[in-house]
């Protein structure tokens, strides 16, 4: 594994927010970055993705489908009705589903 102290690692996420983007810089994965994490106890940026997410969650409502969100942030479709769902997405245009 990759020899990175826990302040340099506390600085890494602060710069380059994610575990992943780390790991590109050390030549390692993910899942190792996220190992060292734990290993000192630091704990996760949660609010990277917020401004993704909000962004999906706005193009939802103005009447894109979760697909097509998927696809455009290279996501799978059930990450991005997930996300969709979590936040209390509405479909533009009132509701969906057999109307009367």
């Amino acid at each position: 594994m990759a020899r990175i102290s826990k302040g340099q690692l506390e600085k890494l996420q602060k710069k380059y927010k994610t575990d992943e983007a780390i790991g590109k810089l050390f030549g390692i994965s993910r899942q190792a970055v996220h190992q060292l994490r734990t290993r000192y106890g630091i704990t996760p940026i949660l609010d990277k993705h917020e401004d993704r997410d909000s962004e999906i969650l706005r193009q939802y409502e103005r009447g894109l489908s979760g697909i097509k969100l998927a696809r455009k942030f290279k996501l799978s479709n059930s990450q991005a009705y997930r996300i969709i769902n979590q936040r209390g997405g509405k479909k533009a245009g009132g509701g969906a589903g057999k109307g009367n």
